[in-house]
């Protein structure tokens, strides 16, 4: 098993305008505080996407010795759009009120890399923004996981293929528990309360919106911090976030 944490992100501005009125607007995407995201940005975003990449252009690295092939770069979707230009907005007023510093300037031809996109894209730009804006936020003390914690995670390497089905769960939990996975909790409940603070609103054909604070090989995540609300019955036709790449080499993880 492998896992590694993603790089940490900052200000999306497009899109977002005054907030006056209801809490449930049409078109609106999301509500972070008093700023809107709107469904306009979130097209205009993924028709860019769309425009400029007609077919992912990167290749998957060659997967680890014993880890399952990497799957081919796909277009995020709307849902991974509103992730990062909710918590972007997040990220841009926790920073601006207790004046965090970005710790890593992230190109977005380092994104569009791994992404397999070009770095013309709307989206490169924005995600690269957010990385570079989550760095200055402190994770703070790394966390213990707890016995759910811990159930959550190797049932999220089960579904990802990334724990060999002669492991048992017991020894999988043990194998993932280490600095990376404490260190993603700890980021985790820092990023939840500042979400908590900004009071965010997600459109229900969005929830439940994650953002992926650590992944398995392959991007399958982890962990996730959610954004807004938990989930909703509404019928919806936006696909899971995938995780975002980290801007820099993954740091070492745990092997099986």
């Amino acid at each position: 098993m492998r896992a590694r944490r993603l790089a940490a992100v900052a200000s999306v501005v497009l899109g977002l305008v005054a907030l006056s009125g209801c809490r449930a607007e049409p078109g609106v995407a999301a509500y972070v505080g008093d700023q809107r995201i709107t469904e306009d940005a979130v097209t205009a975003l993924v028709d860019d996407l769309r425009a400029k990449n007609p077919t992912p252009t990167g290749q998957p690295a060659a997967p680890a010795e014993g880890q399952p092939p990497a799957q081919p770069a796909q277009l995020p979707g709307r849902g991974e759009v509103v992730s990062v230009l909710v918590l972007a907005e997040v990220c841009e007023r926790v920073s601006a009120e207790r004046n965090y510093q970005s710790s890593a300037q992230v190109r977005p031809e380092q994104v569009a890399q791994q992404l397999g996109l070009s770095p013309d894209t709307e989206y490169v730009r924005e995600a690269a923004a957010l990385y570079g804006c989550l760095s200055g936020v402190p994770a703070g003390t790394p966390a213990e996981p707890s016995a759910q914690d811990l159930k959550d995670v190797v049932a999220a390497g089960r579904a990802a293929g990334a724990i060999p089905a002669d492991v048992t769960d017991e020894a999988a939990a043990g194998q993932l528990d280490g600095e990376q996975l404490r260190m993603a909790l700890a980021t985790r409940k820092s990023l939840a309360e500042a979400v908590a603070a900004y009071d965010v609103t997600v459109n229900p054909r969005y929830r439940p919106l994650q953002f992926p604070v650590l992944s398995f090989a392959g991007n399958a995540p982890a962990v996730s911090v959610p954004l807004g609300e938990a989930g909703s019955d509404a019928v919806t036709d936006v696909s899971t976030p995938d995780p975002l790449p980290s801007a820099s080499p993954a740091a070492g993880g745990t092997d099986s």
